[in-house]
């Protein structure tokens, strides 16, 4: 999976772009980046590891000399936007499978995956503060339901990332509210949220919002769904099985019903867009039949979270 995320003609293309936050509040940075070119300033404020490309005048050598180790430095005025990105991977991300009625080209994590990638690709060629966070079902290995990459800067983190993201997995049940208010308390720096979900959570998403709203993040929602999810198209007798609670319910779908449901679809999203609107959040409804390189290109630069 690492490999297809992206080919290079978009990682090239992906190159020239840069993640904006607009409207984080006072604290972390000092202003909006006028180039990927980071300027001079006398106030050291941290090291990142050095990437090819680097300035090499930026390099500690003195570091180098006794570790080995080239870091390169950053100065306080050109202080980066801190980027997190949030998927959900609970298992109805897992659709749909290539099963009756449904076209594994359309999967929703393989999409989520790649417009994840893209958006990491670019925080980390303009040397953001990146952290990447999948939110799943707790194991021995992630208690608290989340697993975390970062925090990360500069284009030698890029395998990593490529690696960590492809070989996640959609699975269990997530309590999307709890989890997106768990990790409004636990960062620290403001900056730009990314949130990458279809969005079927049973007790919503409101107050997740609300406290990364409130703790003074820019939050962007990318609502996936596959085609299947907006236009159903099956008739008849079903028997619908939920994917993560495993719960059925018989249904007989005919053309009413179904005209039915899509109108409650456009009810939802609409009803979601002004609720990320009340808050100040930018929503994008996205389907999976669409070119996910379009959604980094387009639609986030129409609404200037990419420039």
């Amino acid at each position: 999976m690492t490999h297809a995320l992206f080919d290079d003609s978009t990682r090239r293309k992906l190159e020239q772009l840069m993640l904006h936050a607009s409207r984080v509040r006072a604290g972390a940075i000092k202003g909006e980046r006028r180039s990927v070119k980071r300027g001079t300033s006398v106030e050291f404020a941290d090291y990142r590891n050095y990437a090819p490309g680097d300035d090499l005048r930026r390099l500690d050598w003195n570091i180098y000399a006794r570790l080995e180790r080239p870091l390169t430095k950053l100065y306080e005025d050109e202080e980066d936007l801190a980027v997190h990105l949030l998927l959900d991977a609970s298992a109805s991300m897992n659709f749909p499978d290539g099963g009756e009625g449904g076209s594994a080209e359309h999967h929703k994590f393989a999409f989520a995956q790649r417009l994840l990638a893209g958006l990491a690709y670019v925080s980390l060629t303009t040397d953001d503060r990146l952290m990447v966070t999948a939110f799943t079902v707790p194991n021995e290995r992630d208690s608290d339901g989340a697993l975390h990459f970062g925090p990360a800067r500069g284009r030698g983190y890029g395998a990593a990332l490529l690696k960590f993201i492809g070989g996640l997995e959609a699975r269990g049940a997530v309590d999307l509210n709890a989890a997106l208010k768990h990790y409004a308390l636990r960062t620290v720096r403001r900056g730009l949220v990314v949130v990458i979900s279809d969005l079927f959570a049973p007790s919503g998403f409101a107050d997740g919002l609300n406290a990364l709203v409130g703790k003074g993040h820019e939050v962007a929602l990318l609502h996936v769904l596959a085609p299947e999810e907006v236009e159903p198209p099956l008739l008849g007798d079903l028997r619908l099985i939920d994917s993560e609670t495993g719960s059925a319910q018989e249904v007989s779908v005919d053309d009413g019903l179904r005209d039915l449901y899509r109108r409650r679809v456009e009810q939802w999203r609409d009803s979601l867009r002004m609720e990320c609107r009340r808050r100040g959040a930018h929503y994008i409804p996205v389907t999976t039949d669409q070119a996910w390189e379009g959604v980094i290109l387009f639609d986030l630069r129409k609404l200037g979270v990419i420039k």
